[in-house]
């Protein structure tokens, strides 16, 4: 089991940190978050992977607007040597923050601007609004704890995540056998600073050990599920760890989940705060560039830049 840490407790903030030391995947507990929010955000997922092919279509993502449907196996990680020939196996439905239509920062980067929301199902909206008003706030607070941990004052996260890249993506992995090794999602790190995930009560997500070998997630039916991504990791210079983890539906049931990844301004560049760890040395993570990059890469293809900004696949061992 990944470490437990109470958001109500005065050790906090140091638990979550240590834990993020380590492994780099933390259950979260008195987050503030309702169950009863969880199982309505979970309920409206799967109204939304009922809806009709029709309407998927209509409502798909397009290699200009990173909104709406990700049809069932659609992204194929198309790394050398990742000896995978089929894609992931799950359908998605692809959110951002909604910037405001008179923001400033609305024509530097195509990622910002409306959701598209399928007419179809009115109280997505609501619901998914409700919950990422109640991540942000929870984010928030772990994000002072990280500043804390790193002698950056809170008010300087804040102001990084003013008009943030954070997206949502809501996912539906269909039923596979038992026994089978298919991967929902391959593995991989985050690239964001943190996120947020309720983990559907059917398992499936699986995290790499120091050792190599796969773990299973076993969270309190009331966690989050926070883990470290990749800047937020480069920021601590190495000290927070971004670790490996993948999604292997085994359960005979379809999963649902609706993870929620904070990112930065996209006029951030990342870079360390602190020294780094001995061995740690990774080049500064402009947020815009790297978010357009992964978005582009993640089309079947398309290949990276030299510039090395892509959402790659990890060996499966």
């Amino acid at each position: 089991m990944i470490p437990i840490v109470d958001a109500r407790s005065v050790t906090f903030a140091t638990e979550l940190r240590s834990a993020c030391e380590q492994i780099g995947f933390v259950s979260v507990i008195g987050h503030d978050i309702a169950v009863e929010l969880f199982e309505r955000v979970r309920s409206s997922v799967r109204a939304l992977f009922a809806l009709d092919d029709a309407v998927k279509v209509h409502n798909q993502i397009t290699p200009t607007s990173y909104r709406g449907f990700i049809p069932l196996g659609f992204f194929t990680p198309n790394r050398s040597g990742a000896g995978r020939d089929e894609g992931d196996q799950y359908e998605g439905y692809k959110l951002h923050w909604e910037c405001p239509n008179d923001h400033r920062v609305l024509d530097e980067c195509a990622l910002y601007g409306p959701n598209a929301w399928p007419e179809q199902l009115p109280e997505l909206r609501t619901v998914i609004g409700e919950y990422w008003d109640a991540c942000e706030a929870a984010a928030a607070r772990m994000l002072d704890a990280f500043a804390e941990g790193l002698s950056v004052s809170p008010q300087q996260f804040a102001a990084w995540h003013e008009a943030p890249l954070t997206n949502m993506t809501l996912l539906h992995y269909p039923a596979q056998p038992p026994a089978s090794d298919v991967t929902g999602i391959h593995p991989h790190k985050d690239t964001n600073v943190i996120t947020l995930l309720h983990p559907d009560p059917v398992g499936g997500l699986e995290v790499r050990g120091r050792s190599g070998e796969w773990i299973e997630v076993d969270a309190p039916s009331d966690a989050l599920v926070v883990n470290v991504g990749e800047m937020l990791e480069l920021w601590s210079g190495g000290r927070f760890v971004a670790t490996p983890h993948r999604v292997v539906n085994r359960s005979g049931r379809p999963r649902f989940s609706f993870p929620f990844f904070v990112v930065p301004n996209h006029a951030v560049t990342v870079e360390p705060l602190v020294p780094c760890v001995e061995g740690y040395d990774k080049p500064p993570m402009p947020v815009g560039a790297l978010s357009a990059e992964v978005w582009r890469t993640n089309w079947p293809d398309e290949q990276p830049s030299s510039a090395g900004h892509d959402l790659g696949t990890l060996d499966r061992r």
